[in-house]
């Protein structure tokens, strides 16, 4: 065996034929194994691709024009400029991205813990979004953490409304507590052309979401039982089985919309009691 090696090492030393074989079956050998070392290296770097991967997407969110409305040239206003782009644009939107540390799915009721909350900017009722859809809303928080009613919660209900064509018929998307990669949006008229397929999206009547969010896309619909109106069956464009990082999304108009809508509201049922 000694002597084998001598002579192999020998001839490619000497031999440039024999020299460029074997530098060639070396280089097969080495690449194959260092091809084997870079997949199982890169499985577990996985989650810190992942985490970079939700920074990235929180600063692209954060650059989309919808996230932005136009300044009243009528009036002067004072803003804080962090908050105001070159073109006179006032930010309205703003991600936060966080990571999953629970997830539940096989409940009627589920709920997503994240791990970041009041410290970090969290606030009750701000949308959450991941890489693919929107995956539900913050109902409570704590210092560092905060807990999601997720989209599969009986109890959740979100403004929906169709992507395609000039109407976009908006309605509420809900779970029926049954498989989660569906979602039920009911009471649609039958007057909406709809057709398989379909984009779901956020509509403009929330104020935890911005408009044109991925939800899922159309894979059935029927008549419902009084025959007037659809009811539509969505397959959610998020997996909640594999969910690790999402975006918060905050409303810096969030409280002034919604105390305005508490107000008017109340004056309502006040003066009906009058």
């Amino acid at each position: 065996m000694i002597l084998q090696i001598i002579c192999i090492v020998t001839l490619s030393k000497y031999s440039k034929t024999h020299e460029a074989f074997f530098s060639l079956k070396a280089n097969e050998v080495t690449g194959k194994i260092n091809s084997q070392y870079s997949r199982f290296n890169n499985y577990f770097k996985l989650d810190e691709v992942n985490r970079q991967l939700a920074i990235e997407n929180a600063r692209l969110r954060d650059s989309l024009k919808s996230n932005f409305i136009a300044s009243d040239s009528s009036f002067k206003t004072v803003v804080d400029t962090m908050i105001k782009d070159t073109s006179n644009r006032y930010r309205k939107y703003s991600y936060l991205p966080a990571n999953v540390v629970i997830n539940n799915v096989s409940q009627q009721y589920n709920f997503i813990q994240l791990e970041r909350g009041a410290k970090q900017g969290v606030q009750k009722d701000m949308g959450v979004v991941g890489p693919l859809g929107i995956v539900g809303k913050v109902v409570s928080v704590s210092d560092n953490y905060c807990m999601v009613m997720s989209l599969l919660n009986r109890s959740s209900k979100v403004s929906a409304m169709f992507k395609r064509g000039k109407e976009q018929y908006a309605t509420n998307v809900s779970w029926d507590g049954k498989d989660p990669k569906y979602l039920t949006m009911e009471n649609v008229s039958k007057a909406v052309d709809v057709k398989k397929g379909d984009t779901i999206v956020t509509s403009n009547y929330s104020p935890s979401f911005p408009s044109l969010l991925m939800i899922g896309t159309v894979v059935d619909f029927k008549t419902d039982a009084v025959g007037n109106n659809y009811t539509i069956k969505v397959k959610t464009a998020t997996n909640f089985n594999t969910i690790q990082y999402v975006n918060i999304i905050a409303n810096h108009y969030y409280e002034e919309q919604h105390k305005l809508d508490s107000t008017t509201i109340k004056n309502h049922l006040k003066s009906i009691g009058d």
